[in-house]
């Protein structure tokens, strides 16, 4: 099951999957996270919170009409590879085609270029590295 979920409940996930366990919670959050319009999924496995994602509005210079980021996906690994992240994704697509959203953009770790370029995202910049993190790519998904 999928639902909208306060900031708070994305944070250990985040740091779990994302952070390798190596900060505090409150570390975890982004500045992004309380800005007006931002909103935070979960998909649910029974009462198991097992994967999450950040979006707040937010342009990309070059693109027309109004823009979301997806922040902060994540899947524990129990559940990697069975489809949760993609239900979470669709689910919040569907959402901003709602919101009349025109694009939904990310920063995307280069080892999770399959799983985005399969739901349609495209690579709108060369690679760069995230300091402590890794490699990445700007990716773009038009929604309406």
């Amino acid at each position: 099951m999928i639902k909208f979920i306060p900031v708070k409940e994305v944070l250990a996930i985040r740091n779990e999957v994302l952070r390798e366990g190596k900060l505090t919670l409150d570390e975890c959050r982004f500045p992004s996270d309380q800005n007006e319009g931002a909103f935070h999924l979960g998909n649910f496995e029974e009462n198991l919170l097992v994967s999450i994602a950040s979006f707040h509005p937010q342009n990309v210079e070059g693109h027309i009409g109004q823009g979301y980021q997806l922040r902060g996906m994540a899947t524990i690994p129990a559940f990697q590879g069975k489809g949760k992240g993609n239900q979470l994704l669709n689910f919040a697509i569907v959402y901003l085609r709602g919101q009349q959203i025109n694009y939904l953009w990310c920063n995307a770790r280069k080892v999770a270029l399959n799983f985005y370029t399969g739901i349609g995202f495209e690579i709108i910049s060369d690679e760069f590295d995230v300091p402590g993190i890794g490699p990445h790519y700007v990716m773009y998904l038009k929604i309406r």
